[in-house]
């Protein structure tokens, strides 16, 4: 389980507006909720913020919220970014209680030499992360796949994977983490349709024929030619 600090300040006003004045003066709004608390508005720096992404996994992180001299265990549920700027619109925490088994996603991480990859086949991922419930301070940081059975043409499947003790998988057994695939033949060129084809020159190995069929030899290159006597001409 990873753990961060991170300090926040409560606030009394909301609203779009209200919103739009704490990220021009440096601020991130969000809002920390559970069962056992009345939702409780809030800003953090998002400069502290920033750094502190550029650590941790937020999603597998346990984070020790400080807010106005309390502190609180909190899950981050969810962040609002900005569709095309690299800017944080708002952050939901989730209060955490002792005892009290939460829902996460976990990455999942390969381990081994699959035998299939050896024989020259390539691994195909399908899922990379895990949904488990579990104690929040026990989540891992990921989940170990074990890949060195993986054969050619083999899956590995959601119910195949060993999770530590206390951890309840909620994605269905029966749901493909990744498969080997046998690597692709190339393809000769095939022609492509209307194309010009163009023939080979034909080349002459044999002579003409005289008028009796016999064969005779073709003229070099660059030999004079025979000319026939004009009629009445002398041999």
């Amino acid at each position: 389980m990873a753990t961060a600090s991170l300090a926040a300040t409560s606030r009394a006003d909301t609203g779009k507006g209200v919103a739009r004045k704490l990220r021009s003066a440096g601020r991130i709004p969000g809002v920390i909720y559970g069962h056992a608390r009345t939702p409780l508005s809030l800003s953090i720096d998002t400069h502290e913020f920033a750094l502190l992404l550029e650590k941790v996994s937020y999603r597998t992180t346990v984070f020790e919220l400080a807010i106005d001299g309390t502190k609180a265990n909190t899950l981050i549920r969810e962040i609002q970014r900005h569709p095309y700027k690299k800017e944080v619109l708002h952050v939901d925490f989730q209060e955490l209680v002792a005892g009290e088994k939460v829902t996460v996603s976990v990455p999942l991480a390969f381990v081994g030499a699959s035998i299939g990859v050896k024989e020259g086949g390539i691994i195909d991922q399908i899922m990379h992360e895990l949904s488990i419930r579990v104690d929040p301070m026990q989540i891992p940081n990921h989940i170990d796949v074990d890949v060195t059975a993986l054969a050619i043409g083999r899956s590995i499947h959601v119910g195949d994977v060993t999770v530590p003790a206390g951890i309840e998988v909620q994605d269905d057994e029966d749901a493909t983490i990744c498969t080997c695939a046998a690597p692709k033949e190339e393809k000769a060129a095939e022609p492509v349709e209307g194309a010009p084809v163009i023939a080979e020159p034909e080349v002459l190995t044999k002579g003409k024929k005289d008028e009796e069929g016999a064969e005779v030899a073709a003229p070099k290159a660059g030999a004079p030619k025979a000319v026939a006597p004009k009629a009445g001409a002398k041999a």
